[in-house]
């Protein structure tokens, strides 16, 4: 049976640094806004986190964007990203490991490392902890806390209880029940869990760790029982200390600086055979790449680049490549010489994700090297292929990218689109509309009015549009009206769609459009 004090490890004193607002720090220190500024950063459509001027004006979390603008005039919204919270705490861990070892991250902007080997260093914790503060003010990050507890989480809430006087706060050694007897169940993140011991009348740590363990254990089961033990101070979780990320990014310099494409081509080739068995020495293949371009003028290239598989070393040449090729010309002289060039990796994955099957890789394997190789002779651009798309017309729903690029699609092909082609699609659509007469059983023109009724029934068309080579229409459907821009008088398109089939059982997806000046009639696709 789990008892807490049997938890496997000892409880350790522990040392946790909190950043108050880190969220607002990290955007600020990012954007180059002033560090008084009216800040909001918005997730979801409400205030994920607040800056102390915002939070002056009535502004606090939760609150929906306007609600909160409505508060402060002069509030600045901006979305939160997650991302950029994580990236710019690397930079400052990577400052604290410089100071002292052993740093795990709890999430941006909280930190914990074992208190005994920083105080053996500085003569005791609290000038260990002091270390720490002068750190984050050098890094020009004002405010920060740093608690020392038996335990992280003790540690954490006595860095969140200390005050601007008191930077470092310290929680003797056994003391740490006490500590946390007063502090409200609300602490330990599980709001499932909470809102039943408010229920039951349980509101304060003290409440809930008085309850008796194994009644706790056998209601709320091992998640409730770890809970309940930090609720007493019995917090034995051990601190990780994050390993640090291998530098995989490799650059090599040119001096002089090199002026044809060629030359930098020949100069990458070793970087990028060194590149990619540092990959697979860490058992890593790389899916992205960005290639950083620097010239004798001071102008700076960067651009990310993809791969359907996992770049080889010849790849990530013809990157480097194409993205200096400004002509398309494989030979082409450059504008300014290239005096640096760096890759860095931008997505990896483990190498056995990428390894070839027992018997081989099969067609697909030997498709994607003749398609990279042609695109390898030809360019960029070289090798395209076909990506489904948003749109109501066939032109808009086709998209076509280079080989190996991520297409980044502006419509979105789950949303609805009103006036969309319906099931099936047709199998061949032209790159241009061909356009087409279409006529009734006397031989006039077929019109379609603005409700959507026909002059005359559709009886022949001529996919010539000359009146010659004319096809009797043995069946059609529609008309199906698509209307776009609307709102735009000058620009709005009126289209009606039709499906027809000739004498010959070859079935025609025409379009009637009506533009300002008049109706035209066109085969935009046929079903083979």
């Amino acid at each position: 049976m789990f008892e807490y004090g049997e938890m496997n490890l000892p409880i350790l004193r522990s040392m946790v640094l909190w950043i108050p607002d880190w969220p607002i720090i990290a955007a600020i220190r990012s954007g180059a806004l002033p560090s008084d500024a009216p800040l909001a950063l918005i997730d979801k459509g409400s205030v994920f986190a607040c800056s102390a001027a915002a939070r002056a004006e009535g502004v606090k979390r939760g609150l929906r964007v306007r609600e909160a603008q409505a508060r402060c005039t002069d509030l600045v919204v901006q979305p939160y990203e997650q991302q950029l919270d994580q990236r710019t705490f690397e930079t400052v861990v990577t400052a604290i490991e410089e100071l002292m070892t052993g740093v795990q991250v709890v999430r941006p902007g909280i930190c914990a490392i074992r208190s005994r080997g920083p105080a053996g260093y500085y003569g005791g914790e609290k000038p260990a902890g002091l270390a720490l503060i002068g750190l984050l003010d050098q890094l020009g990050i004002p405010g920060a806390r740093v608690g020392i507890a038996d335990g992280p989480f003790t540690a954490e809430q006595a860095a969140r209880t200390a005050t601007a006087g008191r930077r470092v706060r310290i929680v003797p050694e056994g003391e740490s029940a006490a500590f946390l007897a007063p502090l409200p169940v609300s602490l330990l993140e599980a709001p499932a869990l909470i809102t039943l011991l408010r229920r039951l009348g349980i509101t304060t740590l003290a409440d809930f760790a008085a309850l008796p363990a194994d009644d706790v254990l056998g209601r709320f089961g091992e998640g409730g029982a770890h809970l309940h033990a930090l609720s007493g101070g019995l917090d034995s979780r051990p601190i990780i200390a994050r390993v640090a990320p291998e530098e995989l990014d490799v650059s090599i310099g040119f001096e002089p600086p090199l002026d044809r494409v060629d030359q930098v081509t020949f100069g990458v080739r070793a970087l990028a055979d060194d590149f990619i068995q540092a990959l697979v020495r860490e058992r890593l293949v790389c899916t992205a790449i960005r290639i950083e371009l620097d010239t004798e003028s001071g102008d700076y290239s960067e651009r990310s680049w993809l791969h359907p598989r996992s770049f080889t070393a010849a790849d990530v040449v013809d990157r480097v490549r194409w993205q200096l090729q400004g002509s398309g010309e494989v030979d082409a002289g450059l504008r300014s010489g290239v005096s640096a060039v760096r890759i860095v990796p931008e997505a990896v994955d483990a190498i056995g994700n990428h390894e070839v099957g027992l018997f081989g890789a099969g067609t697909d394997e030997r498709v994607h090297s003749g398609l990279s190789r042609v695109q390898s002779m030809l360019g960029h651009g070289g090798v395209l292929t076909a990506v489904l798309s948003g749109g109501r017309t066939l032109a808009d729903r086709q998209v076509t990218v280079p080989w190996g690029d991520r297409p980044l699609l502006t419509r979105a092909p789950a949303q609805p689109w009103p006036g969309q082609l319906p099931q099936p699609a047709p199998s061949t659509v032209f790159p241009a509309p061909h356009p087409v007469h279409v006529f009734g059983p006397a031989g006039e023109s077929v019109e379609v009015s603005d409700r959507g009724v026909l002059s005359a029934a559709p009886a022949q068309f001529s996919p010539a549009a000359s009146g010659r080579d004319l096809r009797r229409i043995t069946a059609w459907a529609g008309p199906w009206p698509v209307v776009e821009r609307w709102w735009d008088a000058d620009n709005t398109t009126k289209a009606n769609r039709f499906q027809v089939v000739d004498a010959a059982g070859t079935a025609w997806l025409l379009v009637q459009e009506t533009t300002g000046s008049g109706s035209s009639w066109s085969a935009e696709a046929r079903y083979d």
